[in-house]
């Protein structure tokens, strides 16, 4: 059986067309080939497959030390913030003049408090025989055991409404 020649064209032709397809695929895949052989060639000058797994596993080791470094810290952080809370840094003065007739405002209360509202006030009431100091604890802001006075109370409050500031 005898194929006619247009048949043989068209598979001729078809045949030419994928080479030539094929030969264009074949210069871009050299093309981007070509490409990566140069990117390598920059990647590893001077270097071989060895010296980058020593410089990886280098880094690595670093990487591991730095995390510990940076749980200690974070553990150091957590220290520092607890001692902190329990440190006096809200403090309140009140000024006043227990005796309406006599001295001017000699007399204080000053409330001393942590970052939970605990703490002390300390109360000086100055008269012309002398000067008496009085401390009373303080939890959460207020006296359970001891009455407080209005100059104390404010003296807490002006202490409680410092806000902590956070660095």
């Amino acid at each position: 059986m005898m194929l006619s020649q247009e048949i043989i064209n068209i598979i001729l032709l078809s045949g030419a067309s994928l080479a030539f397809l094929s030969l264009i695929l074949a210069i871009i895949a050299l093309a981007k080939l070509r490409n990566d052989r140069k990117k390598l060639r920059i990647l590893f000058k001077g270097k071989t497959a060895q010296d980058l797994e020593a410089i990886i596993l280098a880094h690595t080791k670093e990487i591991i030390a730095i995390d510990k470094d940076v749980q200690e810290l974070f553990e150091i952080s957590n220290t520092l913030h607890s001692l902190a809370q329990k440190s006096i840094h809200k403090v309140g003065v009140v000024r006043f003049n227990p005796f309406k007739d006599i001295g001017g405002d000699q007399s204080f209360a000053l409330a001393l408090l942590d970052g939970k509202n605990s703490g002390v006030v300390i109360s000086s009431l100055h008269t012309r025989e002398g000067t008496r100091i009085y401390s009373k604890p303080v939890i959460k802001g207020t006296s359970e055991k001891y009455a407080l006075t209005d100059e104390e109370k404010a003296a807490i409050k002006a202490a409680v409404a410092i806000k902590p500031t956070k660095v």
